[in-house]
């Protein structure tokens, strides 16, 4: 089937039936279009919806968690669904399926993607669009913190392993000397930089001229809501651990916890499912299921 629907005078929205419980999406804003999938649990009517945001370079799906054929995203929104709760994860303009560049990614365009996306699920029929919660992962992270200062009025936000300090994230992630580059560069000129895992990237120099002014910390001062941030301790992304991630708390007023595991910026997932089943899956559902 195919619907359209006006999202605060902002947002449309175009999908059709993938599998039972899933549908593809597209939230449109002039000219951005904006891919996604929606899960719905069966038998759950008006559940309370997730809006999960990936990672830097990542997609939707996230990667495939090891030993099955399943992205971490695809993983949790299962999750999500067997405990009632419905999920949006989508593709960042310049990602996956979504149109625009990716190397005209900046912090700030994610974080416009991200409010339009929760504009649009407050508006959806068959959603719960007074109970919407934010599940961000390593940039997404940061981007779900801006979110949340945003939207306020979102009642719960998990966020594994947030970036916290972004010079010194992607300085690890691409080299000191490629942040230098980018930040000398105008705009619109492309710098292009070898991944600490493997690949290279290219982007704008806009990306690396909002690395100093993003602070993810500042962002969750204005968000009163439930907090739980999960990182793992042995981080060499996101470090060091733990005080990344209690920076966040250290700035945010509301309920709140910090959960460590014993894991790398993939918990594990890398190499085995197992830690993200036994923990990392069960920390985030639970958190939602108890304040969403």
């Amino acid at each position: 089937m195919t619907l359209r629907l006006a999202a605060l005078g902002l947002a449309a929205l175009s999908a059709t039936m993938a599998v039972a419980g899933e549908k593809t999406v597209t939230v449109e804003r002039a000219d951005k279009r904006i891919a996604g999938i929606l899960t719905l649990p069966e038998g759950a009517e008006n559940p309370p919806v997730v809006l999960m945001l990936h990672g830097f370079t990542g997609s939707k799906n996230e990667f495939t968690v090891a030993g099955t054929q399943t992205g971490l995203f695809t993983l949790m929104a299962e999750e999500l669904a067997k405990a009632g709760i419905a999920s949006l994860r989508i593709d960042f303009a310049g990602s996956g399926e979504s149109s625009g560049k990716w190397a005209n990614t900046t912090f700030s365009g994610q974080i416009a993607d991200a409010v339009d996306a929760f504009d649009y699920l407050q508006a959806l029929p068959g959603v719960d669009g007074h109970r919407i919660g934010i599940l961000g992962y390593s940039q997404g992270g940061l981007v779900g913190a801006h979110l949340a200062a945003a939207r306020p009025e979102t009642r719960a936000a998990v966020l594994w392993a947030p970036v916290a300090n972004p010079m010194a994230t992607y300085a690890t992630i691409m080299g000191a000397d490629k942040v230098a580059e980018g930040l000398a560069a105008t705009s619109d000129h492309a710098v292009t930089a070898d991944l600490s895992w493997g690949g290279q990237t290219t982007l704008n120099g806009a990306f690396f001229h909002e690395l100093p002014e993003t602070s993810a910390a500042a962002a969750l001062a204005s968000y009163p809501g439930p907090l739980r941030v999960i990182a793992g301790r042995n981080e060499t992304i996101v470090a060091p651990q733990p005080y990344a991630a209690q920076q966040l708390l250290r700035y945010h007023a509301g309920a709140e916890d910090l959960v460590l595991l014993e894991s790398d910026h993939d918990f594990g997932a890398g190499t085995s499912d197992a830690l993200v089943r036994a923990e990392l899956a069960p920390r985030t559902v639970g958190w939602f299921r108890d304040n969403l």
